[in-house]
């Protein structure tokens, strides 16, 4: 407990968009309290930070727009909110503003609040390391501090010379670096002898449509060299759910499949390995130290938009790679993206051995491992104590 502080009354700003920004608020707010028992924490909060004291101004389920036409309809909407939360923000200055992603909302509040004397830390950085790169001088203007949760990250940050401390991966945190594989296949009514694989053709409806028709030709080849391979597949929601069953009847009505209603953790850490999208996941199955395949397929017109309009400055765009700086897991993207690959890929994984694979990323897990709720308090009181 730091009692220098403890009395302070202050005020923090905090901004979450979505879910995944509302759990990594709740962390950092009850964190916090252990150096601010009195703090009062404003903004915008899901049900985690509502939970956690945080008061909110407006409804979080709308700033949770993804992709281009939906942000369009609801961008008179967006920026209203963003005015008034400058307004409310420069009338009653806080003594720290923080953003939790969202960067193209919150950068834009961080921006004006920071020309008005007030201190700005963006929590999660956008991924500038990968493409339009000039953003960091965006970020630059906006922000006092960027909190990163991996390590490349801070790299890229220290070489613009752009404030930024690295804290570690909240997932890092939860996910044991042992998991109990024979647990949770017990949980399935899966066998520890049996081989698995598991399907993760991602969270959006545009992957679901893009993926699983890739995703099931390749899982009917490998049960074809597999005798009695087990297929599971978390499927997010209902509405991907009846998505995923509609194409699998036309492209492989006869393949085993075992659906499962969320449960993407309990899939992976069940399985032999893992095919599955970008994102976030990658860095999942890496956590629970499974052998993984990724393969990704953007619409046609939306991937020749990215290789004609963005420069990509990355070797790799899976996690684990970005992580290891190598190609420690195979990606295949677009045409490449395609049964024979992903099939020749995945086989050595499910039959062979795996273990030094599963070493380095024991040793990532290791490395992100930080307690990032704590190390971002203290990166956030520091701040707020400096001059």
């Amino acid at each position: 407990m730091n009692h220098m502080a403890n009395e302070k009354e202050i005020t923090i700003g905090i901004v979450a968009g979505e879910l995944s920004g509302d759990i990594l608020g709740a962390g950092l707010i009850h964190a916090l309290r252990e150096h601010y028992p009195n703090a009062r924490f404003i903004g915008i909060a899901g049900p985690k930070m509502l939970a956690a004291g945080c008061e909110t101004l407006f409804d979080m389920e709308e700033l949770a727009v993804m992709g281009l036409v939906e942000v369009l309809g609801r961008l008179p909407r967006l920026l209203k909110i963003r005015k008034q939360l400058v307004e409310h923000f420069i009338a009653h200055k806080p003594d720290i503003y923080i953003g939790i992603d969202a960067p193209d909302f919150n950068l834009r509040v961080e921006k004006p609040l920071k020309a008005a004397g007030i201190k700005t830390v963006q929590y999660v950085s956008p991924s500038v390391w990968a493409w339009r790169q000039k953003r960091i001088f965006k970020i630059a203007e906006a922000t006092n501090l960027v909190l990163s949760l991996l390590p490349f990250e801070k790299a890229f940050y220290d070489k613009h010379e752009v404030p930024c401390t690295f804290v570690g991966h909240t997932l890092a945190d939860e996910i044991p670096l042992d998991v109990d594989v024979s647990a949770a296949r017990a949980q399935l009514g899966l066998k520890d002898s049996d081989t698995v694989l598991a399907l993760l053709p991602g969270s959006r409806g545009s992957e679901v449509s893009q993926l699983s028709e890739t995703y099931l030709l390749t899982a009917k080849a490998l049960a074809d060299k597999i005798p009695n391979l087990k297929i599971l597949v978390p499927l997010v929601n209902e509405k991907r759910k009846a998505q995923f069953q509609a194409i699998q009847a036309q492209v492989a009505p006869e393949l085993r499949t075992i659906l499962l209603d969320g449960q993407s953790s309990l899939a992976m850490t069940a399985a032999t390995a893992v095919l599955l999208a970008s994102g976030t996941a990658t860095l999942e199955a890496m956590l629970y130290k499974k052998p993984m395949v990724v393969g990704y397929k953007l619409k046609p017109l939306s991937y020749w938009i990215f290789n004609t309009f963005f420069t990509f400055n990355i070797k790799h765009f899976s996690l684990p790679n970005l992580l290891a700086d190598e190609a420690l897991v195979e990606e295949f993207l677009q045409q490449d993206c395609n049964p024979d690959a992903l099939t020749d890929a995945l086989l050595p994984l499910l039959k062979g051995d795996n273990s030094a694979l599963i070493q380095r990323f024991y040793d990532i897990h290791q490395n992100i491992r930080r307690d990032a709720s704590k190390q971002a308090a203290q990166a956030v009181v520091e701040l707020i104590d400096a001059n």
